[in-house]
């Protein structure tokens, strides 16, 4: 079955009275094109798993499987659960019926490995929680651009924030291409983007992501005062930043993670 096509897709809502759920974020994925670079982009040998995130129609699941993997998809949408039994029929795939953001990735085995075109209303907490948890070697997700640029964003740049860092701290990260609206169906209104990372093992550090959180809080004003909102002490914080070389009236977007790991050092 080629669902990489937008009649096919038509044709599947129709016979089974389905539709895209705004609600849900649902876009589906039509171009074959970029299914392929997507698989290709994932570095998996026949029959390791890959796991999922709203997997639609079976779109990209079908061409993980297709392609050799195991795939084992997370879905809280119980309508297309006939539509998996024609689309993805005598392929390797295990679905699991729950809230992705209630799923626990912390059961997971260490190196695993993750593709998905993510809803857009849970790309970023989704992706902050599968690094957090640790439990994957690498992911390759498609978001709309704008997350994208936020993933990848450098420091002194408008898309930098407290999710770049987030996304620094526990992966390197590069976003590999664009994906116009024509690419889906129904056609968003925004660009996405295929972005690949590559997870590190660092534990998770509550009380920088704390301070960072604090820091772009409030991030039109000075990082002093940003976190001195936050609860942290002012005067510590300006001299922290004066033996760390930055200027008393520095914003937080312009600090890099070792930066703000250092900061953390000198105020903790």
């Amino acid at each position: 079955m080629n669902l990489a096509s937008p009649a096919t897709v038509r044709d599947l809502l129709a016979r089974y009275g389905l539709w895209a759920d705004r609600r849900l974020g649902q876009n589906f994925l039509v171009e074959a094109a970029y299914l392929k670079r997507i698989v290709e982009a994932l570095r998996f040998q026949p029959g390791e798993t890959v796991w999922e995130v709203g997997p639609g129609l079976g779109t990209l699941t079908r061409a993980l499987a297709e392609a050799g993997a195991k795939v084992v998809a997370v879905e809280m949408d119980r309508r297309l659960e006939p539509v998996y039994a024609e689309t993805l029929a005598g392929l390797a795939v295990e679905l699991h019926w729950e809230d992705a953001l209630r799923f626990n990735w912390q059961s997971l085995p260490r190196n695993s490995l993750f593709a998905a075109n993510l809803p857009y209303n849970i790309a970023t907490p989704l992706i902050t929680e599968l690094l957090r948890v640790g439990r994957f070697r690498q992911m390759v997700v498609l978001v709309q651009k704008e997350v994208a640029l936020r993933m990848t964003a450098p420091p002194a740049t408008p898309a930098y924030g407290l999710f770049s860092l987030r996304v620094q701290y526990h992966a390197r990260a590069e976003r590999l291409f664009d994906l116009p609206p024509s690419a889906f169906f129904p056609a968003p209104k925004v660009t996405s983007s295929a972005v690949v990372l590559w997870p590190n093992t660092r534990p998770d550090h509550p009380a920088l992501f704390c301070l960072i959180e604090k820091a772009f809080a409030q991030r039109r004003k000075t990082l002093v005062n940003a976190l001195r909102a936050g609860g942290y002490d002012p005067g510590r914080v300006v001299q922290a930043l004066q033996a760390l070389g930055l200027p008393p009236k520095v914003r937080a977007e312009a600090l890099s993670l070792a930066q703000f790991e250092l900061l953390l050092a000198k105020i903790s």
